[in-house]
């Protein structure tokens, strides 16, 4: 029930920036063997230096776009071959969408789902097969409160963290008893970049954010604790809210849509 992190290889996805950057620090500081993949290559030679600050016994990095799915597959595996077998993976890259879904092409969609779902879908199946032969390893899937809760505006995100959460539940319980364990993180607003950049409305959400080290301390406990989910910070209040009058959640999203202005 959980997995040992002192000296656990670690592929670590969307590591330049924000919640993996945080999270590739936070691996360190546990002695972990770490492959960090992201599009930007100088960015993540940044954090490479970080986490070998911070202890990490080893840091590689790869440059990629992971929306490109022969692509996410092939780093899984090149990972595995570095690390001589990956013992956590964690599925944080994504991107936003904020589009209303009038403004919405289908290619914007597909390629919304593609990084924030079929890309990690893609990894784990390429590594899944060694974990289970080994009988052990830890996925771990970065969804949001997003993937809970429908927000105003951004249909083609929310959808994609949706089938993130779907996909994570049936997989802890598919796995269950083979000792690769699953763990779905729920994070809600967090001070990255996703709230500025292009080719996005401007955000629904204006209130305050919680920083990104707060999301990454709780990556590493849920690896080493025994629970699946976890609301970085706790808004499970909320989403119970919504689920038990839908209606009345979403009047008082456009009421407060209204008030905004």
């Amino acid at each position: 029930m959980g997995t040992g992190l002192d000296g656990a290889a670690v592929l670590l996805t969307g590591a330049s920036s924000g919640i993996g950057a945080a999270a590739a620090t936070a691996f360190g500081e546990r002695g972990c063997r770490l492959v960090l993949v992201a599009r930007r290559a100088d960015r993540l030679e940044q954090v490479a230096d970080q986490a070998r600050r911070a202890g990490a016994q080893e840091v590689s990095v790869v440059a990629a776009d992971l929306s490109d799915l022969d692509r996410a597959a092939a780093v899984a595996l090149e990972a595995d071959a570095v690390l001589g077998g990956v013992d956590v993976l964690v599925n944080n890259a994504g991107a936003p969408k904020r589009r209303s879904v009038p403004d919405l092409t289908f290619d914007e969609v597909e390629r919304t789902m593609r990084l924030n779902h079929l890309s990690p879908v893609r990894m784990t199946l390429a590594l899944l097969p060694g974990m289970l032969a080994r009988g052990s390893g830890s996925i771990v899937n970065v969804s949001s409160l997003g993937g809970r809760l429908g927000i105003l505006g951004e249909a083609a995100y929310s959808a994609s963290k949706f089938a993130m959460c779907g996909w994570s539940e049936a997989m802890a319980a598919d796995l269950h008893g083979t000792g690769v364990e699953v763990r779905l993180i729920l994070p809600g607003a967090i001070d990255t970049e996703i709230w500025d950049q292009p080719e996005n409305d401007p955000p629904f959400y204006r209130g305050p954010l919680e920083p990104a080290a707060t999301v990454a301390d709780a990556i590493v406990a849920a690896v080493e604790g025994d629970r699946i989910e976890h609301y970085v910070p706790d808004l499970r209040p909320v989403v119970e809210m919504k689920s038990a009058d839908l209606d009345g959640f979403q009047a008082g999203m456009l009421a407060e849509r209204d008030t905004v202005g």
